[in-house]
């Protein structure tokens, strides 16, 4: 019977024994990080094809619901950069409607892997395949921004890496300067506010969690503003952001629709449970806390199933503001819900002032969050790794860019298991024991013997894992050249160094067993550890090979060897005779 896990949100262990100063440093953070995630908001519905209040939606619903009913104290919940390309192809291939009904399919199928407890599995995906999957939407997202950054006329872009920039050159025509020096001028204003803050933050202490992307939006739009810059704006392009959420829609169902939709579906909640559970560990380390990977997984899969109704973008965990959010010094979740209320707060009342930005504002902003995304260190690393990392690692990444991320992630994942088999299959060797002398010459009875009537007694130890990786190890032993055929043999195996066996081993060592026993031969194990011998009892191997001739240790198995070779010398005295 499948055991379910619990539904058990942080919130309700996090709110014990909550006091006033908890509360006032959860407000503080959630007063932060919702400034931080306004833009961010905006701008990863813009860059995903969507409308802005798109991502407000998100980072307002899928915020509050992935902090209240998640398994993580400081996780902070919304529209991902991570996303961004991912949702972009969906939307150019299938619509926004489709993509609405694949983040509803999708938030069931995270609920179901967290209630199936698949959080505990998510988190040994290859540390390899998480950095190229990352890197390359990093190179996705800026290539995806150039349009914007350089002012191009062009009404849609392709979703196709190759496409994006033969669509670039053809357009190269209609470059807007204007549009380059802002963008430029708004990363450089991002990079350089840090040790700017520094600074200022000793005179005007309140400066100290402002942002730098807030501070680049606001100094630019108003300079576009007042120079009357000839650049294109949210309003230009969108028109005026609502200031209100929209009453709830049920997504249109068909089911000849949603399995055409199994592949976006697939890879929202892949990606979705990948980013939620990285974020929830980068925010345990900050907060020296521990999350609960499953009730991760079954709120970021309610916030996925009711975010749709409304109109919004998937969510996840997200990085840039679980981290700010934790060394603010969040206490609860409920710094994540306040920070949701915040953004609901300035989307009713700065919703038209926020039409103004200029797109190649969002441009610079998402332009640097993706240099931050890419894994520059990693890779300048690589040569420090072995061979199976690297092409781990770069496979991923150059298929998340030629192909998209489930492909990437797939053939990760297959070339890590291929890897991984090959080295424990290296790791796993048999070497040859010797026996006491008088097991030498087992067959010296005084009678003349051929060589298919000689008895042959051979000792081996095996290490390691006995899987269907390295069954050729105990295959070998039968294809001796110098041994004829149809040779009697004793064999004992000592298995104490074997750490496990699966049921590939357990069928090479009947094979192994039927065939001596053909020959008049015996097989003999010792030394067998608590897991071979259960798979050995619940397959049948112990009743082929007869319980008399599993023993616990070396001594017990020599006795056993000195009856077997006594029975075999008695029945060839009588053949003999």
């Amino acid at each position: 019977m499948i055991s379910l896990a619990r539904f058990h949100p942080k919130l309700i262990d996090a709110l014990k024994n909550y006091d006033r100063a908890s509360f006032i440093k959860d407000l503080s953070s959630g007063l932060t990080v919702g400034v931080i995630a306004l833009p961010l908001a905006i701008a990863f519905a813009i860059a995903s094809g969507m409308k802005p209040e798109a991502g407000l939606i998100a980072a307002v619903i899928g915020g509050f619901l992935i902090s209240a009913l998640g398994g993580s104290r400081v996780q902070i919940g919304g529209p991902a950069g991570a996303f961004v390309v991912i949702v972009y192809g969906i939307v150019e291939r299938y619509g926004v409607a489709n993509l609405i009904l694949s983040t509803f399919l999708a938030g069931w199928l995270l609920l179901a892997m967290g209630l199936l407890r698949v959080g505990n599995l998510i988190r040994f995906i290859p540390v390899a395949i998480i950095i190229g999957f990352t890197s390359g939407i990093a190179v996705l997202i800026g290539v995806s921004q150039l349009r914007d950054a350089l002012g191009l006329a062009i009404d849609k872009m392709p979703a196709d890496f190759f496409a994006q920039w033969h669509t670039l050159w053809l357009h190269k025509d209609s470059f807007n300067p204007s549009a380059l020096l802002v963008c430029l001028a708004t990363v450089a204003l991002i990079a350089v506010w840090p040790t700017i803050n520094r600074r200022l933050s000793r005179l005007v202490p309140a400066l100290t969690h402002v942002p730098g992307i807030l501070i680049a939006l606001v100094i630019m739009t108003l300079v576009s503003e007042f120079f009357k810059l000839p650049v294109e704006t949210i309003a230009d392009r969108f028109g005026e952001i609502p200031a209100n959420i929209p009453s709830p829609s049920i997504p249109s169902f068909n089911w000849e629709t949603a399995k055409q939709l199994f592949a976006p579906t697939l890879t929202i909640a892949l990606l979705g449970a990948i980013e939620s559970l990285l974020c929830a560990r980068i925010g345990d380390q900050l907060c020296h806390d521990r999350h609960d990977p499953n009730q991760e997984l079954m709120g970021q899969g309610i916030a996925n199933i009711v975010v749709p109704f409304f109109g919004g973008l998937p969510v996840t965990g997200t990085i840039a503001r679980t981290a700010t959010n934790a060394k603010a010094g969040a206490k609860s979740p409920l710094a994540g819900m306040i920070h949701a209320g915040v953004i609901l707060f300035i989307m009713l009342l700065a919703a038209p002032w926020a039409s103004h930005i200029p797109m190649a504002v969002l441009a610079g902003i998402l332009i640097f969050i993706a240099w931050n995304m890419f894994e520059a260190h990693e890779f300048k690393r690589l040569k420090h790794f072995n061979l199976t990392y690297r092409a781990i690692l770069l496979g991923t990444f150059f298929l998340t860019i030629i192909f998209d991320l489930t492909v990437a992630v797939e053939v990760g994942l297959i070339l890590a298991c291929v890897f991984f088999i090959y080295r424990i299959s290296s790791l796993t060797r048999i070497e040859r024991l010797h026996l006491p002398a008088e097991f030498e010459r087992a067959d010296d009875l005084g009678l003349e013997q051929t060589p298919e009537s000689e008895i042959r007694v051979e000792a081996y130890a095996l290490y390691g894992s006995l899987f269907f990786g390295a069954i050729d190890r105990v295959e070998n032993l039968e294809d001796a050249p110098s041994v004829p055929l149809n040779s009697p043999k004793v064999i004992l195996l000592e298995l104490h160094q074997l750490i496990n066996i699966d049921t590939s081993g357990i069928e090479s060592l009947k094979s192994l067993c039927q065939n001596l026993h053909l020959r008049g031969g015996s097989l003999i194990i010792c030394g067998a550890n608590q897991q071979p011998l259960s798979l050995m009892s619940r397959s049948g191997f112990t009743q082929i090979i007869g319980a008399e001739n599993i023993l616990p240790n070396m001594t017990a198995a020599q006795a056993r060897l000195r009856q077997i070779l006594a029975q075999m010398q008695e029945v060839q005295i009588k053949l003999g005779a």
